[in-house]
């Protein structure tokens, strides 16, 4: 059975929209977590060790991270294409990609939003570097990995989405978001992602 601890309205949303687009059934926990304003609060019943989310429980296994999750999910949901088997020769640049999420892009688009881009050179050029690779990938798409969606993607288009107004004007972006925005699995997600009453009245 796989379960996902989810509290609506974070970036665990994404790991909601990679489960629809594999096809597989599974479970949503929602939970409450400590959020930037002040509200919300650790929830007992959550697994992650820090009290965050998304965690995945598969069985006896727990995964966290989002990225760890999303390998997790498409190595052992193969069928589904959405990631690149051991051995293939895609692997490479998929784990590479996935890496770059969070090792590169989250990063910059955080230093963007706090400022720190505006006035910190390094922080500047760290910022230039990653979206001068990301619009390379999106002059050769339609994907990130060529022809084919993955969970890249996801990682990828779901950060953009709450952080588009700091990513430059660019019609190649734009229309790469409205594409994962037709996506059935990411409405099906958003339908998904809303605040259950449970959470609402607490």
């Amino acid at each position: 059975m796989l379960t996902l601890f989810h509290a609506p309205w974070s970036r665990s949303g994404r790991l909601v929209w990679l489960l629809e687009e594999l096809g597989v059934d599974y479970e949503i926990r929602y939970c409450d977590i400590p959020r930037r304003d002040g509200s919300g609060a650790r929830d007992p019943g959550n697994p992650h060790p820090d009290g965050k989310v998304p965690a995945l429980r598969h069985d006896d296994v727990l995964v966290t991270e989002s990225l760890a999750i999303a390998l997790y999910l498409t190595d052992l949901f193969p069928e589904a294409g959405l990631g690149a088997p051991v051995g293939s020769a895609e692997r490479g640049a998929y784990l590479t990609w996935l890496a770059w999420v969070a090792g590169e892009l989250e990063p910059v688009l955080w230093s963007a939003i706090s400022g720190e881009v505006a006035r910190d050179g390094m922080a500047k050029a760290r910022y230039d570097a990653a979206i001068a690779r990301l619009f390379d990938a999106l002059a050769r798409g339609p994907y990130l990995m060529g022809d084919r969606f993955t969970a890249v993607d996801i990682m990828v288009g779901s950060s953009l989405g709450w952080a588009r107004q700091h990513v430059p004007a660019s019609d190649a972006l734009d229309a790469y978001l409205a594409r994962m925005g037709e996506r059935p699995g990411n409405g099906r997600a958003t339908e998904k992602d809303g605040t259950p009453p449970a959470i609402a009245a607490a």
